[in-house]
C-alpha cells in the first residue's frame, strides 16, 4: 500500500493539512503540495483530431507518484465552496490525460482508491457536501474507488484542532490505514 497525500491548499500548514496530518500519522506517505507546484491550466482540446497541445509544466513530475501510488488522500479547504483552485486545476489536467496515448489514464486512475479531506467554514458537514459530490463524480468518471470523506471546521489556522468529530474520523482512518 502506497498512499500519497495530495494537498491544494496554498496555506502549508493550514487545517487542511493539519486534518491530514492526523490521518497518516506514523504511516508511510508522500506528500504532494499542489501550491509548490507550477501546473498551467489547458486549453479544452479534447474534441479536436489534433487533440491537447504539450503543456510545459511540472504536470509531468507528478504523474509518476500518481501511478505509483494505490491510494490517495486529496486534501483541500473550502474555497467558495469548492476546491482550492490548485487542487481544480489538478483535476483539469486529467481531461488531457485521458487523450495521450502514452498510458491509459482511466485505467490506471481505476485500480486507485481515493479518501478526501474537506476543512472550512462554520458547518462544513453541510457547507463542503456539494464539493464531496463533485468528487465523487470526479472519481466515478474514471472508476476510481471512492472510499470515504472528513469535513472539519477551521476558518482561523488552528480551528480544526477544536473539531472533535473531523479528528475521532481521521484517527479511525489512521487505525485502518495500518491494517489495526
Amino acid at each position: 500500500m502506497k498512499i500519497l497525500n495530495i494537498l491544494g491548499s496554498s496555506r502549508k500548514e493550514g487545517n487542511s493539512e493539519i486534518l491530514s496530518d492526523y490521518v497518516l500519522n506514523n504511516i508511510d506517505h508522500n506528500k504532494i503540495y499542489l501550491s509548490d507546484k507550477h501546473i498551467n491550466p489547458i486549453i479544452d482540446k479534447r474534441h479536436t483530431k489534433e487533440g491537447f497541445s504539450i503543456v510545459e509544466d511540472d504536470y509531468e513530475e507528478i504523474l509518476p507518484a500518481l501511478f505509483s501510488h494505490n491510494i490517495y488522500i486529496f486534501t483541500t479547504p473550502l474555497y467558495w465552496y469548492g476546491m482550492s483552485g490548485p487542487m481544480k486545476i489538478f483535476f483539469d489536467r486529467w481531461s488531457q490525460y485521458l487523450r495521450d496515448e502514452r498510458f491509459d489514464f482511466k485505467e490506471e486512475m481505476s485500480k486507485k482508491k481515493a479518501y478526501v479531506i474537506v476543512t472550512g467554514g462554520a458547518n462544513p458537514q453541510i457547507e463542503a457536501l456539494p464539493l464531496i459530490q463533485q468528487f465523487k463524480y470526479i472519481f466515478n468518471f474514471v472508476n476510481m474507488e471512492f472510499v470515504d470523506y472528513i469535513t472539519g471546521r477551521g476558518n482561523e489556522p488552528g480551528d480544526v484542532k477544536e473539531d472533535q468529530a473531523a479528528i475521532s474520523k481521521a484517527l479511525l482512518w489512521n487505525k485502518s490505514l495500518k491494517g489495526e
